[in-house]
């Protein structure tokens, strides 16, 4: 095995026990991104003489025994949402042109504290306004979508070019990439982890979270970032907690929720397959499987528009009045659209999410997570705009995409994908599991469990 073929956990270990250097591990990574990234366009920018400068640090560090932690001397990427000091925030869009940072996001500056290493910053759809990454192919078979918004991060993360990224998610924007690329995607809480220095898309429904090959890896990260922030509004007062799941490689006594509703409709074949006998693992493990509901389905999709588009064209009003040429087409119309929408509307969609989130957590007294497809369907052609359905339902892939993981980030609830399997096509099929508040360690203990029962992970190798 190639360092850069190592989860953060493995490589962890093997810089704790001095068998791997942090400069070997940054080399391998790198050289792994020479060779592959101009095949699938995963990042914005790579900053390769800053990342062997904090690799050399690292080693000089762990060499007179100060190692941080398991974060310490590890290659990762930031979504180019994320602010770091002195390098631009583009966010993919010639709105951005000749920005630079003028100090750290919180979660940058908790990463290079932990000690990890900055490769570079990961393409985005611009200012995180969709569900594709139009610069960024999948990595898995380079003429499909590689997901987004955050798919630079997952693609970067599948194909062996970071140990770990970060992406931000406001509708699905984690965990669609990283499904559709084979990945761990974890969305956390809302206001468990600071956005300050990030760029705001919708604050009510923004998240920012980590994108690992492993469960384990999504835990040592998630260790890193969360913690409260006076800086941002949104931010949660917790006590700290140790979100590692633990190997006892039992699920005895938890209940699974299995929709009978909603999370399950059109849904692919081969997705709703694997992602059943995944469900199954589960139950062979020892948990419990509940059917259960899922509340207010019809009222989803009007209830995530209606909070995202008016919230985003508030936070674009000075640059869309000034300079709109600037913004693509796409997202120039959405954020014109959020200018005619009336106020009502805005408040119903409020009102919408408070019942929504009551409703999910009378589900969540029934049962201890949810489990289901992350998205209904694999990675479409990149030339492909709609998904039909056997009933002749047209859908647009975006709004596919988002259907199953719009909930999450309504209700604010914690939700992580995990591979579980592929199509006959070879493209990565994820299972999603949707837990209560701050309830991330129990769904890194499921994901975790059940991902120990796997044949061993492979990168992708499209490129």
């Amino acid at each position: 095995m190639q360092p850069y073929e190592m989860s953060l956990s493995e490589a962890a270990d093997a810089i704790g026990e001095r068998r791997l250097s942090p400069v070997e591990l940054a080399d391998s990574v790198l050289s792994r991104i020479a060779e592959t990234e101009p095949g699938l366009g995963a990042y914005v920018t790579v900053t390769a003489d800053r990342a062997r400068d904090a690799a050399r640090a690292a080693e000089r560090e762990i060499a007179a025994g100060h190692r941080r932690g398991p974060l310490h001397g590890i290659p990762m990427g930031l979504k180019d949402m994320i602010d770091v000091a002195g390098l631009p925030t583009t966010a993919s869009s010639r709105v951005r042109a000749g920005h630079r940072a003028q100090a750290d996001s919180t979660v940058a500056a908790r990463l290079a504290s932990a000690g990890a290493v900055l490769l570079g910053k990961t393409h985005t759809h611009e200012f995180a306004y969709g569900l594709i990454t139009p610069q960024t192919r999948n990595a898995w078979d380079a003429d499909r979508v590689a997901g987004g918004s955050s798919g630079g991060s997952a693609v970067a993360v599948a194909s062996g070019m970071a140990t770990f990224a970060l992406g931000t998610d406001t509708g699905g924007s984690i965990r669609v990439p990283a499904a559709l690329n084979g990945v761990v995607g974890l969305k956390p809480t809302y206001g468990l982890v600071p956005r300050r220095g990030v760029t705001a898309l919708s604050w009510s429904l923004d998240h920012v979270g980590p994108i690992t090959r492993t469960v384990e890896d999504a835990a040592l990260v998630l260790n890193v970032l969360a913690g409260h922030d006076p800086h941002d509004p949104a931010s949660l007062q917790v006590a700290p907690t140790d979100h590692r799941p633990g190997a006892d490689g039992r699920l005895t006594g938890l209940r699974v929720g299995v929709p009978r509703t909603y999370y399950f409709d059109h849904v692919q074949p081969e997705v709703q397959a694997e992602v059943r006998r995944a469900i199954d693992q589960l139950a062979e493990l020892g948990a419990q499987l509940v059917e259960i509901d899922i509340p207010m389905t019809r009222y989803v999709q009007a209830t995530q528009w209606g909070l995202m588009v008016p919230e985003a064209t508030a936070n674009h009003e000075r640059t869309l009045r000034t300079v709109p040429e600037l913004y693509q087409a796409d997202v120039r119309t959405l954020l014109e659209a959020g200018e005619s929408m009336p106020a009502g509307d805005y408040l119903r969609a409020l009102r919408s999410r408070t019942l929504m989130r009551e409703e999910w957590a009378r589900v969540l007294r029934q049962v201890d997570v949810v489990a289901a497809p992350s998205v209904p369907a694999t990675a479409v052609e990149s030339s492909q705009e709609t998904i039909t359905w056997p009933d002749g339902t047209v859908e647009a892939v975006s709004d596919a995409y988002v259907r199953l993981s719009a909930p999450a980030n309504i209700t604010g609830l914690p939700s992580l994908s995990v591979p579980v399997g592929h199509d006959t096509a070879g493209l990565p099929i994820g299972m999603q599991l949707l837990g209560r508040p701050l309830g991330e360690r129990t769904l890194l203990r499921v994901g975790h469990t059940y991902e120990r029962t796997r044949p061993a992970r492979t990168l992708a190798q499209a490129a």
